[in-house]
């Protein structure tokens, strides 16, 4: 009791009634989180029961959840003219007794994006997404928004970009969602994009480097580098070059660099150990395209783990991804054997 009282908890008795500058909340998707107004803090638990809630069922009639300027949620009554930070619903909550998992990690294969991040309230987060209007991009991108979060998509062209923005729109017409000019093949677009990115004055809590292209043929960019080459790996580099000053001002903040298992069946050292640049953008008759998409994913990993080495002491880190085997996703489009071969392997690996 002494410890109780210490912390403020024994001046009630029942077990769900909220200790003195306590105030039950939820957030956009109905999970409940306690805010202590005298510490100004928030958490999950409850402060007394230690028990999670989540409300149950749909709003009542006449009622629409909201977001004020700052984020916070809070609830309009249409019947009687009328707002509130209360939602209506909390007088009917359900227990969260989450199973613990049976093996030694929380999510597998199986795992959508929405259970990862359900419970999660993203508001006033900062999100960039490149290559973010199809595919793995832009379910990253509709996850994210749909729990509050503020997305950029980054793309090559503005008017998928838009299209994608209004396919997000059409299921939370509430999510803050922007399309915004991004070409990894153009350094200069690269740099444009920064610019205009820092113009906006927004942080940067979260930058997904996703874009990428497979199995495409040889060419060069405008820059005179291999595309796949400039596109999966170097366009990305120079972009978190350009924003690291503003990750490092969001702190904390992260880094997540879309790479592949593929990574390990190449090499970009010569025959005495040392780095050959000449792998990195082959020549056309040196060009392979699969060994390109390789290469340029070991880049990737080696890249986030030294970005992480250097700016996690800064509060911003770093993690490389595999996002799975052969997703069906538009990344094979390039080549009718790649699209054979994918479109065979679906109903074997995981959807979108």
């Amino acid at each position: 009791m002494a410890a109780l009282k210490y912390a403020g908890l024994e001046d009630t008795d029942s077990e769900e009634e909220l200790p003195p500058g306590w105030e039950e909340r939820t957030t956009k998707d109905g999970w409940v989180y306690y805010a202590n107004h005298l510490e100004e803090k928030t958490q999950w638990e409850h402060p007394k029961s230690g028990k999670r809630k989540r409300v149950a069922g749909d709003l009542p009639y006449g009622w629409e959840q909201e977001t004020d300027e700052n984020g916070q949620v809070y609830f309009v009554d249409h019947i009687n003219k009328r707002t509130t930070y209360l939602d209506p619903r909390l007088a009917f909550t359900v227990e969260d007794n989450p199973v613990k998992p049976t093996t030694r990690q929380k999510y597998d294969g199986n795992s959508t994006a929405m259970e990862i991040l359900q419970g999660r309230d993203l508001s006033g987060k900062v999100v960039v997404i490149t290559g973010a209007n199809s595919g793995i991009g832009f379910e990253t991108a509709k996850s994210l928004a749909l729990h509050g979060a503020c997305v950029i998509l980054a793309c090559r062209s503005l008017a998928r970009g838009n299209d994608a923005v209004q396919r997000i729109l059409g299921e939370w017409h509430k999510a803050k969602v922007e399309a915004m000019t991004l070409d990894l093949a153009s350094l200069q677009s690269v740099q444009h994009f920064a610019e205009a990115f820092k113009s906006k004055n927004l942080p940067l809590h979260i930058l997904i480097c996703n874009a990428a292209v497979f199995g495409v043929p040889w060419s060069l960019t405008e820059d005179g580098l291999e595309s796949t080459f400039q596109v999966n790996h170097l366009g990305h580099f120079y972009l978190v070059q350009l924003l690291e000053d503003v990750l490092r001002q969001s702190s904390p903040a992260r880094v997540v660099v879309v790479s592949s298992e593929s990574h390990r069946f190449t090499e970009i050292k010569d025959s005495s150990g040392k780095l050959d640049f000449s792998l990195l953008s082959p020549s056309q008759k040196e060009y392979w395209a699969m060994l390109a998409y390789n290469r340029s994913k070991l880049c990737n990993i080696l890249f986030s783990n030294e970005l992480n080495r250097r700016l996690s002491p800064h509060g911003v880190t770093s993690n490389s991804v595999h996002p799975g085997n052969m997703i069906y996703s538009s990344i094979h489009r390039s080549w009718w054997v790649y699209t054979l071969l994918f479109t065979l392997a679906r109903p074997f690996t995981k959807s979108m």
